[in-house]
Parts: structure tokens; C-alpha cells; sequence
């Protein structure tokens, strides 16, 4: 135990002892051997061998590399690096090892109520306490499917997300890295529509109203006090939206704070004061024209277009959206995909999944979304700078997260097939490290 912290123990420990026993010799042995069986544990260096490792910011892959890993960290990496003795070694020399997938646009304390209940509904049916476990139970469930960091952009249960943050944080539970929006702001009404009057506000539970600059200013001070780590705005889910001032305003104060700007608009005049104003991410976007997509490129403005599979489209209100409309709108997000692909617009993936299908996890229903990427002509190494490289950049975490790299996070994923190659061999993930600890083996 060489550590500075074990250092400094040992000398407080020799001084103590001088200082109360004086010349007793037995007496300081004692002392400084109770200090010294208190200090903790050196932590033990993981050796990872690496049979393919690959750079999804290259697109590239290594050959049997070796990863070390301490106190949560990457120490080093490279094809002759010894390992040292008592290193645990994780053998991983048939698989494909790569950073954790990451998504973008997340709500794992939501999920919609089944059959004819309003969006509105889950206010009444499920209290806060409720759905932060909820957020933790399928925050698991992703991580161990290797999402190892998630961005959460409200509906989070009146600031559950912060403190589900706090605890995974803390070691209390496993979980992903989260990045919390808190309440969505928007102008009056937040996402709800044409509610009696004698209802009330009852939507101010997940959002605030908004409806000038200096209150949007505002919101966006009352969401980072309680723990916010991205501004997220709703553009326009009324006849009226957001102006480029308004935006601007948002984007000014967010990134005075350090925060980026996540701003839900489909498309629309709406969409050019978005963009114009400098909102750091389109959320959704799903009717975005060329020129519109051209100027988010210019600008450097990120595209989290959570591009719906129809049959998730269909089932998320199955009371009023048939088949055929599901379907129009899922060939209409295929092609806006494709057109911001070739465009060269910066994507990030965002899943925004809050349904259920019976037998399938959360995981496997955000896997369908690699189907849309593959039919709109993006291929697997662009699919995973999205999952990786790309979201990082995004939620401004590229200095600790999103590559295999010496001094980052160990957040680090296997599977026994190339996903350069096949992108849907994600699917079989078998190996899941995250801060450095081991949370699912290869078998």
C-alpha cells in the first residue's frame, strides 16, 4: 500500500503514537498496526486483452490490445503493454471491445400509460417515489444491454432524475451515467393541449411555463438549482412558438452555465428560430426540409432525431393512429434520416422509446431503432460515432467518456460479433464495465 493517501496515514499514525506513548515501544507498534489494518484496500489493476478494439471515432479497430484499468480510470492501452502480476485479468481476446453506448434523448422514469389514457394520466396514476425507481430499474436494464450513459430530457417525475443521478452516483445502486434535463420549458401549457380551465396548471409538475426571454432565463436558473445538467425547451406544440430572440435567450443562459441547449421542435417556422437561435440539438425534427438540414450543418447544430420504427409509432396511441399513419410518418423519418446523412448534419441517437411490447425490454425496443438507421443508408461505422463519439461530443463529456483512451472513464462494452460490420450484433452484447467496475462478464 504505496498510495498517497496510505502515506499520509502511516505518518499521522507514527506521530500519534509518539506524541501519547512516548518511549513504550509495544504499545506504538500497536497503534500504527491498527492504523495501518483500517487504511483501505489498494485498488487492483484490471487487465482487459482486447482481441479487436475498436475506434468508432476512426471507424477503425485494433488487434489484440491491452487495456488497464484502476480506480475507475484507463491507464494505458497498447498491443505490448505487460501486466502487471496482480492484475485481475478479463480475457476478451474473441470479442469485439468498444467505448459504452451512449443515448441522447432518454425519459426512463416515463412510460405511457396502455390503452385510451391521455398523456396526462401518468400525473395521476404514478407518484414520483414510483417512477424514480421505475428510472432505476430501466436504467439497469439499458446498461447491461451497454448504454453506460443517458440523457435524460424531462418528463423525469418533478426531478426524480437528479436524485436517481445522486445515488448511482454516490455507489449506492449500478446504473449509467446520467445527464438530467429537469422540467421541460415551454411556453403556457407545456406539452398539453385544450385542458378545462377549473383543471389547473397540473402540467407544472414536468414543465414551466415560459413566455418571455427574462422567464425563460429564469426557468432555465430554477432548473439548474435543482440539479439540471441540460436546458431543454419545447418549441412548438402549440399555434404559438418560440421566437429566434426566445431561443437565443435560452441558448445564452444555458451555455453561460456550462449547459448545452435540447429543444423538441418538429419542424416549421418553428424550426428555423430553433436552429437560427442556436439551439445545440433538434430534438425529433421529423419534418425538416433540405434547406432547413443544410443550415443545422453550417451551424454545427446536432440532429437527435429519435427515429421511430412504424410498429413503435403504432403502438404509441394505438387509439387514434392506425397503421397506415404510422407507417407514412416512419417512411417520413427513413427519409429525413437519409437526407441529413448526406447532407453531412452532426447526429447524435436519441431513442425517446416510453412504451412497452409484451416479451421485449426497453433495450430490445431501442435496438429496433438500428433497422430505420440501416434503411435510411447509414452505415454501421457512422451508426456507431452516433451511439459514441458523437453524443459525447454532444452532452460535452468528451474529455471523460466515449473512447477507449488513457485518463477516461472506463465505460467499456464486448460482444462477440464486428458491429463495424453488422451493426445489429449490438444486439448481443456480453460483456458491460462501467467507472471501471465489472457490471456484466462475457460468459
Amino acid at each position: 500500500m504505496n498510495s498517497p493517501q496510505a502515506s499520509r496515514v502511516r505518518r499521522f499514525a507514527c506521530y500519534t503514537s509518539r506524541r501519547l506513548f512516548g518511549g513504550n515501544r509495544m504499545l506504538r507498534k500497536i497503534i500504527v498496526l491498527f492504523f495501518g489494518f483500517i487504511l483501505p484496500a489498494a485498488a487492483q489493476t484490471i487487465a482487459i486483452r482486447a482481441g479487436n478494439l475498436i475506434d468508432p471515432a476512426k471507424g477503425t479497430v485494433s488487434k489484440d490490445q491491452i487495456i488497464l484499468v484502476e480506480n475507475g480510470k484507463i491507464t494505458a492501452v497498447g498491443g505490448s503493454l505487460a501486466i502487471p502480476k496482480d492484475a485481475q485479468v478479463v480475457d476478451l481476446s474473441k470479442e469485439w471491445v468498444m467505448p459504452g453506448l451512449m443515448d441522447a434523448h432518454t425519459h426512463i422514469t416515463f412510460q405511457e400509460i396502455p390503452g385510451k389514457a391521455p398523456f396526462e394520466a401518468m400525473y395521476l396514476k404514478e407518484g414520483s417515489p414510483f417512477r424514480a425507481l421505475r428510472g432505476l430499474h430501466t436504467g439497469q436494464i439499458l446498461l447491461n444491454a451497454g448504454f453506460t450513459t443517458m440523457r435524460e430530457v424531462g418528463n423525469e417525475a418533478d426531478y426524480a432524475c437528479s436524485d436517481l443521478k445522486k445515488v448511482i452516483h454516490a455507489g449506492w445502486f449500478d446504473g449509467p451515467t446520467l445527464q438530467c434535463a429537469g422540467k421541460i420549458i415551454g411556453p403556457f401549457g407545456g406539452q398539453s393541449k385544450g385542458m378545462p380551465e377549473e383543471v389547473g396548471a397540473f402540467w407544472l409538475h414536468e414543465y414551466i411555463d415560459a413566455d418571455s426571454p427574462a422567464e425563460i432565463r429564469k426557468a432555465i436558473h430554477e432548473n439548474i438549482y435543482y440539479g439540471a445538467d441540460v436546458i431543454k425547451l419545447a418549441a412548438d406544440n402549440s399555434d404559438y412558438f418560440y421566437t429566434e430572440e426566445e431561443i437565443r435567450a435560452a441558448a445564452d443562459e444555458a451555455h453561460n452555465a456550462g449547459r448545452a441547449l435540447a429543444v423538441h421542435v418538429y419542424g416549421g417556422k418553428a424550426a428555423d428560430n430553433v436552429i437560427r437561435g442556436g439551439a445545440d440539438s433538434v430534438e425529433h425534427g421529423f419534418t425538416l426540409t433540405e434547406a432547413q438540414l443544410k443550415l443545422m450543418k453550417e451551424k454545427g447544430t446536432y440532429l437527435v432525431g429519435t427515429d421511430f420504427p412504424a410498429a413503435h409509432l403504432a403502438g404509441l396511441n394505438p387509439s387514434n393512429e392506425t397503421l397506415a399513419d404510422a407507417n407514412k410518418l416512419g417512411n417520413q423519418i427513413i427519409e429525413r434520416l437519409s437526407n441529413a446523412n448526406k447532407i453531412g448534419v452532426k447526429m447524435a441517437f436519441g431513442s425517446d422509446t416510453v412504451t412497452e411490447m409484451s416479451g421485449r425490454t426497453r433495450a430490445d425496443m431501442v435496438f429496433d431503432y438500428l433497422a430505420v438507421w440501416r434503411a435510411a443508408g447509414v452505415a454501421p461505422p457512422d451508426i456507431l460515432k452516433a451511439m459514441t463519439t458523437s453524443c459525447a461530443d454532444l452532452l460535452r463529456i468528451s474529455k471523460e467518456r466515449g473512447a477507449i483512451a488513457p485518463g477516461l472513464f472506463a465505460d467499456i462494452i464486448a460482444m462477440p460479433g464486428d458491429p463495424l460490420q453488422e451493426i445489429e450484433s449490438l444486439r448481443k452484447v456480453n460483456f458491460v464495465m462501467k467507472n471501471g467496475k465489472i457490471v456484466r462478464s462475457a460468459k
